[in-house]
């Protein structure tokens, strides 16, 4: 047996003393490193705390840590009076080590060492800065949560016992009835739960739909400024996109039909109630065309209707899918898109046949889901909960458009066009003359005001800005204003 001290711990052992791992933890994942790879072997007896400690350049108690933690791993055994020994498969091949290149295992391989597919298309374009404000498109603001009743329902449903019995499918159905119900209501749909795929965000809903619709080579229209992320979803799926204009009503028909007329159209994606990013809302006219449209020339309307919740006039734009006849359209939404990240819950809405082909997917993807969630969520509809936030939340949010509205009016006069928007989280904000919004994005930084590339839209044709107004408070509101004005001219 070979002595422990000629055991050469340099050589497999490497301590980084500029990472933020403790010291003690490195030793211990290289010890296991090398037990797993036989330099050390069963039976072998290890040098005490004071001899390694010294090998290795370590105060002795780091050693004390190490042995106590390999002992209580399983890896050794620390026998009083006679030393502390190994507890592995037993192979003497110490000295296949003894003469080679000391090898570093704190670090996690850099790359793999096969190849596998990238992708261009999906590159994120989110950013993550740490700025006071962060300008974003559209999203409502935590501050306002119900906490005190989500916590309740959530909590509620974690110590009822008969819950931790249910099966999957029972919780979803549960929050699929009353979802269905709530939308129903709400939206002037005429569903049961049987129309309807539950998902853990909008997202999933868009990448379901673009694998179960889409095949590589399918025609896509989408609005000629339009959402990048799906855009990158259907991409993904092999779409090739083609896009129509769009005015203040919506999409344009008539350069719709003359896509039609050339191409044969898979299906078209769009925001009819508050278009992304432009927020415009689909008129009537318009709706009933593109139905009896996608009837004539047989393409799928993919219905994004992601901020249906908010709206801020006393007449409600019902979705296309409420006067859909014909089974021509698919139908995605979000819910509880005002509450926290984690309580919220995408859907889709189809005849039963596509939705039973999509559960086939989600089935894969995620066949548990949360079930807890869902209970909590049908319990919110239910009681009556989610009602009385929404008409809480939007009096709130709609005193935040008009302030915004009215601080961009004040400082900006002739400089820039835009329309109150009728309902969401978002404002479109275009310049009247060109100017350089990126230039703008670098004076606002030094204002510790952050706006991400993904909001500014620059072209010959536009100069815009979508600003999200939900997230901050009047006050707020007027000092991004002040600075964004400052930081343009």
């Amino acid at each position: 047996m070979d002595s422990p001290d000629t055991i050469p711990f340099q050589s497999f052992i490497q301590i980084d003393r500029k990472s933020n791992t403790a010291i003690y933890l490195q030793i211990v994942t290289q010890m296991i490193n090398a037990i797993q790879r036989q330099y050390l072997y069963k039976g072998m007896k290890l040098p005490g705390t004071r001899v390694l400690s010294k090998i290795l350049n370590v105060n002795r108690n780091t050693l004390v840590l190490v042995y106590e933690e390999l002992a209580s791993l399983g890896w050794i055994e620390i026998i009083p009076n006679k030393g502390t020994f190994i507890l592995a498969k037993e192979e003497n091949v110490v000295n296949r080590i003894k003469n080679t290149t000391p090898v570093r295992y704190t670090t996690y391989p850099n790359s793999t060492g096969f190849r596998f597919k990238k992708s261009m298309i999906l590159d994120s374009p989110f950013e993550t800065p740490t700025y006071s404000f962060i300008l974003n498109d559209g999203s409502p603001d935590l501050r306002l949560l119900p906490i005190q009743p989500l916590a309740k329902l959530y909590s509620t449903s974690l110590k009822r016992k008969k819950n931790i019995d249910w099966a999957f499918h029972e919780s979803k159905d549960f929050f699929k009835s009353h979802l269905s119900n709530f939308l129903n209501l709400t939206r002037g749909l005429h569903i049961t739960k049987k129309n309807m795929l539950v998902a853990r965000s909008i997202e999933t809903c868009l990448y379901i739909s673009s694998e179960i619709l889409i095949s590589p080579g399918d025609k896509v229209i989408v609005g000629e400024l339009s959402y990048f992320l799906p855009n990158m979803i259907f991409q993904k799926a092999g779409a090739q996109l083609l896009t129509v204009p769009i005015d203040k009503e919506g999409i344009l028909i008539e350069p719709l039909k003359h896509l039609c007329k050339k191409n044969k159209i898979r299906m078209i994606y769009l925001t009819p109630h508050h278009h992304y990013p432009t927020t415009v809302t689909l008129s009537a006219e318009r709706r009933i065309a593109l139905l009896e449209l996608s009837i004539q020339y047989g393409f799928i309307i993919l219905e994004d209707d992601y901020d249906y919740d908010f709206n801020y006039t006393n007449s409600r734009t019902l979705p296309l899918a409420s006067a859909d006849k014909d089974g021509m359209v698919v139908y995605i939404g979000s819910f509880g898109r005002s509450l926290a990240p984690g309580f919220r819950s995408g859907f889709i809405i189809a005849p039963q046949n596509l939705i039973h082909e999509m559960n086939k997917l989600l089935g894969i993807i995620d066949r548990q889901g949360d079930v807890f969630m869902d209970l909590s969520l049908g319990e919110m509809i239910e009681e009556g909960e989610i009602y009385r936030h929404l008409k809480k939340s939007t009096y709130i949010y709609k005193e935040r458009r008009n302030s915004l509205t009215h601080l961009l009016s004040h400082h900006f006069k002739n400089e820039i066009r835009f329309t109150p928007p009728s309902g969401g989280l978002a404002t479109w904000i275009e310049w009247n003359s060109p100017i350089n919004l990126m230039q703008i994005r670098e004076n606002c930084k030094k204002e510790n005001i952050f706006i991400p590339k993904s909001l500014l839209y620059q072209s010959k044709k536009v100069t815009a800005l979508r600003m999200g107004f939900g997230n901050f408070s009047t006050n707020e509101l007027e000092m991004i204003v002040e600075k964004l004005k400052l930081c343009t001219y």
